[in-house]
């Protein structure tokens, strides 16, 4: 089977949804001999995809834009590449199927199923998320997408729900595959001593979120409900919601190290005493699986996809309420045999979720899609 993707969106600095390209990609080559890909890229793409160990597998076709910086009419120029450029080197190529991995499908693909990975609708409700711009765009470019494509694919049933509620696709055009997770390669932990001291730390337990900085993962409530004797770690890019974070810690017990490396994440896992996820909304939740495989105990939001995501493996708390937030972290905080508990059950809950499984299922959606485009 020939397959090409619509990756111009894997750029520095993707998040989740690099993740998903980063590690779909090698496993469905792992889990389909003989398949070809080829993929539609930016000229940001970033040097560890280039020198992946399975790149050489994949066929690279970089388009001649930009997706993270530039003038404003770098935006045309992507919706040019993603309903022009694409389609067309599809067919010189004849592909048998082009999938966009971020909520954008060509409208049209001679000769080829097209089929869409939409990822959230989370910035119908939550503005902040992009500028107006991006927003605007994205709205246009994801309800054709939506409607036009043969098959959608979601991270989540959630999603799956809420993308036929928004556009009335019909249930059979939509199948919902859950991202995967693996732990990185080891990377060494930085010296637990050494963070503390870097972050000033002191000897407090620690609570990890490791979110972007964005008004819809709730992470004012979090830092509101801290118990008085824990440091919280917020990593991540500053953004202007960080400024409100910062107002907001007026007990100075929230730590903002900016982008770190992966030796001192590794260090932040380690000695966390729990993992929070306090999102009003996530499409998926992957940062609770990578706390979970780390053997961190987890507390979330009982929030859209979040639910599903950690099963029977977190304290789930409802985000609007700062009063079950703070009794979570209390819980966590002082109980031993609860976090050991939650501990086993995460490790044993994210190992559920590997990748060759989303690999197989979306080249079983691949040939689904094919086969309702030729009846």
């Amino acid at each position: 089977m020939r397959v090409g993707l619509n990756l111009l969106y894997l750029a520095p600095g993707a998040g989740g949804v690099g993740t998903y390209a980063r590690e779909l990609l090698p496993a469905m080559l792992d889990a389909e001999p003989g398949l070809r890909l080829t993929g539609f890229v930016s000229r940001e793409l970033p040097e560890d995809v280039r020198r992946a160990p399975w790149a050489g597998e994949v066929e690279w076709v970089e388009l001649p834009v930009t997706v993270t910086h530039g003038p404003p009419w770098n935006v045309l120029k992507t919706v040019g590449a993603q309903w022009g450029a694409i389609p067309a080197l599809a067919r010189r190529r004849r592909l048998e199927v082009v999938h966009g991995l971020a909520n954008v499908a060509p409208l049209v693909a001679p000769g080829a199923a097209r089929v869409v990975t939409i990822l959230d609708l989370i910035w119908l409700r939550h503005p902040g998320v992009m500028d107006a711009r991006a927003r605007i765009g994205t709205r246009v470019l994801t309800r054709a997408s939506a409607h036009r494509a043969d098959r959608i694919l979601t991270i989540s049933d959630f999603v799956a729900r809420d993308v036929r509620e928004t556009y009335g696709v019909p249930a059979e055009r939509i199948e919902a595959i859950p991202l995967g997770f693996r732990l990185p390669p080891a990377a060494p932990a930085a010296p637990e001593a050494e963070v503390r001291a870097a972050l000033g730390l002191g000897d407090a337990p620690v609570v990890l979120c490791v979110a972007q900085h964005r008004e819809h993962k709730n992470l004012e409530a979090l830092v509101r409900a801290l118990p008085a004797d824990a440091v919280l770690v917020l990593p991540g890019a500053e953004t202007e919601y960080t400024a409100r974070l910062r107002a907001a810690d007026a007990r100075d017990q929230v730590r903002f190290p900016g982008w770190v490396d992966a030796a001192q994440l590794e260090a932040l896992y380690a000695m966390a005493r729990c993992f929070v996820l306090p999102s009003l909304e996530e499409g998926f939740g992957l940062p609770v699986l990578e706390a979970m495989g780390r053997g961190v105990p987890v507390a979330c939001s009982d929030a859209a996809s979040l639910p599903e995501v950690a099963g029977d493996a977190a304290l789930l708390f409802d985000p609007h309420d700062q009063a079950a937030i703070a009794q979570a972290l209390e819980r966590l905080l002082r109980d031993g045999d609860l976090r050991a508990r939650l501990a086993a059950a995460g490790r044993e809950r994210a190992a559920a979720f590997p990748w060759s499984a989303t690999a197989r299922r979306t080249i079983d959606a691949y040939r689904g899609a094919l086969a309702s485009r030729r009846r």
